[in-house]
């Protein structure tokens, strides 16, 4: 009896983990389960996802990306020195003649002042010379043209263009602001916060304000925090670009062998992985494994390019890995916290917006589960078989 109830144990605890009721996958499973496409997995909806080993550099890596994304995405150029007329923009062209019977002058006045608007051929019709370029010309160049084709014509003629409204240099403000507003783009450019300004400000907290910029097939997002602290995210606006804000306080969820599973607010501050998991109490001394510290995250798609290789982020499009909605992709980002330095990583390591941060718990936690299962009945088991040695003793 008693070697059929060690046998039981055995085979039993070969299997624990299916047997045992869990709090969330073990370090292993989702280790093993990184890279591999939903027919490895045998799931037919399975999320894709790859797994990073987290040290100082990557850190450093994923911190620089996450505090210059605008930059990286746009380029921070300079001040526009070149802006030019576009269609439907708003002119003055004044045109001065030295002498007092010309074309646009008089006893009374030595000029005259001619309204255009840039039709959609991107000319404009003025007296006396017929239709104008002005479309993708500076205002000096357009003056320019104007005074050479008014030569023979005008006495002695000058001209001076002056923009009245810039139709064509225009950008969206949208969303968390005070006043949503068309902002029309001054000749000198503008940047980021300048147009935010001109649609009222930011409705909410700069903290938990995101900002988006897109521009023809391209896009980005910051918080309104960070391009108000880093000036390298203010970048110079460009006619087009529809700006949108949205108030989305931040928030980040702790889960598995930790002393407490919840979700948490960022506040005011950005927040490194290990003040995340100090804000929720830290890991459990009894049940966590120190190897199994994980990150879940969908991350820029940039960012995973950098940190996996272009050749093992295009791998792992092939397998199944898509993209959200926004462009991001799924990646794990995992801590070995047995390692001295992955405390120093996991300083510099930024939590996002919506990150789940996991504990995996030790697998000696399960077997202890399982031990109290099968406890009782092993009780039972050695009650009989005492019962049994009682009676045989008896018998003799």
């Amino acid at each position: 009896m008693k070697r059929i109830v060690a046998l039981f144990l055995v085979s039993a605890l070969a299997s624990c983990q299916s047997a045992v009721p869990g709090e969330g996958p073990l370090t292993g499973a989702i280790i093993s389960d990184a890279g591999k496409s939903p027919e490895e997995l045998r799931r037919d909806n399975a999320t894709v996802y790859e797994i990073v080993n987290v040290d100082s550099r990557s850190a450093g890596t994923i911190a620089a990306y996450s505090k210059t994304t605008l930059s990286k995405r746009f380029g921070f150029g300079g001040r526009p020195g070149n802006a030019t007329i576009g269609i439907g923009d708003r002119l003055v062209v004044s045109i001065f003649e030295a002498g007092t019977d010309g074309l646009f002058s008089t006893s009374k006045s030595k000029a005259a002042n001619v309204e255009v608007v840039v039709q959609p051929n991107g000319k404009a019709a003025i007296p006396y010379v017929g239709e104008v370029r002005f479309a993708g010309l500076t205002l000096e160049k357009a003056r320019q043209g104007i005074v050479e084709a008014l030569k023979g014509k005008a006495v002695e003629p000058d001209v001076i263009v002056t923009s009245l409204d810039t139709a064509s240099r225009k950008v969206t403000v949208t969303g968390a602001v005070k006043l949503p507003y068309v902002v029309p783009l001054n000749l000198s450019g503008e940047q980021l916060t300048d147009v935010i300004t001109k649609a009222g400000g930011v409705r909410g907290e700069t903290y938990d304000t995101f900002v988006t910029v897109t521009r023809g097939n391209k896009s980005g997002t910051a918080l309104m925090s960070t391009i108000i602290s880093n000036p390298a995210e203010n970048i110079w606006v460009q006619p087009g670009d529809e700006i949108t804000l949205v108030e989305d306080p931040r928030q980040f969820t702790v889960l598995g062998a930790v002393k407490a599973n919840r979700r948490m607010a960022f506040g005011s501050r950005d927040l490194s992985l290990i003040e995340a998991i100090g804000m929720s109490g830290g890991g459990n001394d009894r049940a966590v494994d120190a190897q199994g510290f994980f990150v879940f995250r969908y991350e820029d798609a940039e960012i995973a390019a950098s940190l996996l290789g272009r050749s093992r982020y295009d791998a792992m499009l092939r397998k199944g890995m898509h993209p959200d909605r926004y462009g991001r992709v799924p990646l794990v980002y995992s801590f070995d916290m047995s390692r001295p330095d992955s405390l120093l990583a996991g300083q510099t390591f930024p939590v996002k917006n919506r990150d789940i941060i996991y504990v995996s718990r030790h697998i000696t936690t399960d077997i202890s589960k399982f031990l109290g299962i099968v406890g009782k009945p092993l009780q039972v088991a050695n009650t009989g078989v005492s019962a049994v040695n009682h009676a045989v003793d008896m018998s003799d």
